[in-house]
């Protein structure tokens, strides 16, 4: 009896515990079962993409180059004669007209030459009166042999000397007005005037040609554009050999990154190559009635200087420019899965780029979605939806995109995630869940 007591107590305690034990692996796995929830078993959709389809068509290669501001014409106040400023009678930064008179230098001396020069006109005529009346009386003198044909042509000398005479005091005289005009400093083109560099008082030097002033006529300004020769000449491979047309419209942009709103025309294109720069300057002009471009203000031009016969326009976001293997984009296959695709790039226009080899005709590019790859394997297969472009602004990108890392690293980023990029704002996938973040 004693030894059944203790063997009974052990088996109840054996199993007590297994019940315990299988009480907690059950609660264990409905806790599993809670978080994994009814469709744990359930493969996940494949993840949506924006894509565009890949389109040849005629493109304007556009280009954007640096440019400073000219004037249109220029004019340089200077004096003319030597003399104490009196006056000035003009108001600094205004409009000035053609004619309109600026400084008034002392005319007092040239005033004074100018009456002896009248004066010495007045001796030289009457001294000819003379002459000219000896000649007169000798003339049927010496027919008669009265006079001697050696005073007769004395005569006639002196009549002639008497002229010349005359006409060295008359420009004598007509120097001595026009120094006078001078001594009255007039606008020589219309414009606006700047700042008076000389003040009533101030000794000013014809000699020197003292500068008093500066006139811009800037209701039209130029525009000096400067660019590579090697760029220039590629260009115009591409265009087929074809020159530049002199009349292509440039638009301007500011230093604030805003479009001017007027367009201006090239005017030119020199033949001349900068031996120190290696660049060419090309010459356009545009209207400034409202004195929004300043003279010597530096802009950036965008104009179109060569027209390819086929292009493929790609948005910005969907390239990854500067990497390993140079520029790249992501291609979905008929597989629906993404692949990197080494592709060129001609030039920019406006917020797309001009992709002219590495693409075909039909290929559907990736423009939005890369940042649902990021914690995917390569390969995965991916659903491509139709992207369209939005009006919206795009946030900044995330670090490591190609817009926030357009160098080499930031291209070896994405790579290695896979084609990773941020959408714009607004995409028909922005802001979905990924795989990763639905199982969390």
């Amino acid at each position: 009896m004693r030894s059944a007591q203790p063997t009974s107590l052990t088996l109840t305690r054996v199993a007590a515990a297994t019940l315990v034990a299988v009480a907690m692996l059950s609660a264990c796995g409905s806790k599993d079962d809670a978080k994994a929830g009814p469709g744990a078993g359930a493969k996940m959709p494949p993840p949506q993409v924006g894509v565009i389809s890949a389109k040849f068509q005629p493109v304007a290669l556009e280009t954007e180059l640096p440019a400073r501001v000219e004037a249109i014409r220029t004019a340089e106040v200077r004096a003319r004669v030597n003399g104490v400023v009196l006056k000035r009678m003009f108001t600094e930064g205004s409009m000035v007209k053609q004619g309109q008179s600026l400084f008034q230098i002392d005319p007092d001396p040239y005033q004074a030459q100018l009456v002896a020069a009248q004066a010495a006109v007045g001796r030289a005529q009457a001294n000819l009166t003379s002459t000219a009346a000896i000649v007169e009386r000798y003339k049927p003198l010496v027919e008669a042999n009265a006079v001697s044909k050696q005073e007769y042509t004395n005569a006639v000398a002196a009549q002639k000397q008497a002229e010349a005479d005359v006409n060295s005091a008359k420009a004598q005289q007509r120097i001595a007005k026009i120094n006078v005009d001078y001594a009255n400093v007039y606008a020589p083109i219309s414009g606006r005037i700047g700042r008076a560099l000389v003040t009533e008082g101030a000794l000013v030097s014809a000699t020197e040609a003292t500068q008093m002033a500066l006139i811009q006529q800037t209701d039209s300004v130029y525009l000096n554009i400067t660019q590579s020769a090697t760029e220039l000449q590629d260009l115009r491979k591409k265009a087929g050999g074809k020159g530049i047309d002199s009349a292509l419209p440039v638009s301007v942009v500011l230093d604030d990154g805003s479009v001017l709103g007027r367009k201006g025309r090239l005017l030119f294109s020199d033949v001349t190559v900068d031996p120190t720069s290696g660049q060419v300057t090309l010459r356009a002009q545009v209207s400034n009635e409202d004195a929004a471009l300043l003279p010597g203000q530096y802009v950036r031009v965008r104009l179109s200087q060569a027209q390819l016969p086929s292009g493929i326009l790609v948005p910005q976001q969907a390239v990854t420019r500067g990497g390993q293997n140079g520029d790249t984009l992501m291609v979905v296959g008929a597989d629906n899965k993404p692949t990197p695709r080494p592709v060129k790039i001609a030039s920019q226009q406006g917020e797309n780029w001009v992709v002219v080899d590495g693409l075909k005709e039909g290929e559907r590019v990736m423009v939005d979605g890369f940042q649902k790859l990021q914690m995917l394997p390569p390969g995965t297969p991916v659903q491509p939806v139709a992207w369209t472009p939005q009006n919206s602004a795009t946030p900044p990108a995330a670090a490591g995109t190609p817009s926030a890392q357009p160098n080499a690293a930031g291209a070896t980023a994405a790579a290695a995630a896979g084609g990773a990029r941020t959408p714009s704002a607004g995409s028909p996938v922005a802001g979905a869940t990924t795989p990763a973040n639905s199982s969390r």
